[in-house]
């Protein structure tokens, strides 16, 4: 029985292995770099806000953590992070694309230059890593990529019809990309989470200041609440824990999959 259960618990240990989780500066990415250092991976966090990184660091104990500053959407510089990785470490095991922005506003009034942004931070961003990372993976047998994408790639929701196109995107991408690189050993699946409270989800209840407004923070942690079969709302680790499941040996007969986690609500 015990030989059983240290079976079980090592398929879901990441000890000795490098995995890179962008966005890591705050909210889910903060929260699956603290699981991945549970789980005994050496991190690469990646994000442009260097601070937030600092701080995502210190939660992660003693757990190796590199930080680097990068801008996702640029792909030169994805190009150059995975070679570091691989220069420095001399291997990569996991890749978490958790990095993106949020934008909230009707077809009508959707601004261009901020609509181009999302779409080459969340979709673009998320293409480059996955080259980048199946490039370098392909090179040493294999690896797992994993992305997020939102409840609200699959179904429609009022409002976000950029960042929903994007991840509806990042679904496509998952699928392809998983066909594409299956042969060399590399897994590629996807996380939609449904609604989690966040810095980005917060958009949804912040006034024209740009200030939180706790009635309308209360009324969408209702609604939420009334969707779900569950009647809860989800947390940051309940994403980091389907993440970690995605990266680990525990999934290693899983590729091309997007793993709803929305308490059984519709959309995200």
């Amino acid at each position: 029985m015990d030989d059983d259960m240290n079976r079980t618990m090592r398929a879901f240990r990441l000890d000795g292995r490098v995995a890179v989780i962008t966005g890591a500066g705050s909210g889910l990415g903060r929260e699956a770099a603290r699981v991945f250092a549970e789980a005994g991976a050496s991190l690469v966090l990646v994000d442009i806000d260097t601070d937030g990184m600092e701080r995502t660091a210190v939660l992660c104990n003693d757990a190796a953590a590199t930080i680097e500053t990068v801008d996702i959407s640029d792909r030169g510089a994805v190009d150059d992070l995975a070679d570091r990785v691989i220069a420095a470490a001399g291997r990569l095991d996991a890749w978490i694309n958790c990095a993106g922005i949020g934008y909230m506003h009707p077809l009508f009034a959707t601004d261009a230059e901020r609509a181009a942004k999302v779409v080459a931070v969340n979709m673009m961003g998320a293409f480059w890593c996955c080259a980048a990372a199946g490039r370098v993976m392909r090179e040493r047998g294999g690896g797992a990529i994993v992305n997020i994408s939102s409840g609200g790639g699959s179904a429609p929701v009022p409002g976000v019809s950029i960042y929903g196109m994007t991840k509806a995107g990042v679904n496509s991408l998952t699928w392809t990309s998983a066909a594409e690189l299956g042969p060399y050993g590399i897994r590629v699946n996807a996380v939609a989470p449904g609604w989690i409270e966040t810095p980005m989800s917060s958009l949804m209840y912040r006034d024209e200041r740009g200030e939180v407004d706790p009635a309308r923070r209360q009324a969408l942690i209702d609604h939420m609440e009334q969707v779900s079969p569950l009647g809860i709302i989800g947390e940051p680790a309940d994403i980091a824990y389907a993440l970690l499941y995605f990266a680990s040996d525990a999934a290693r007969f899983i590729t091309g999959q997007v793993l709803n986690v929305t308490g059984g609500a519709a959309h995200g």
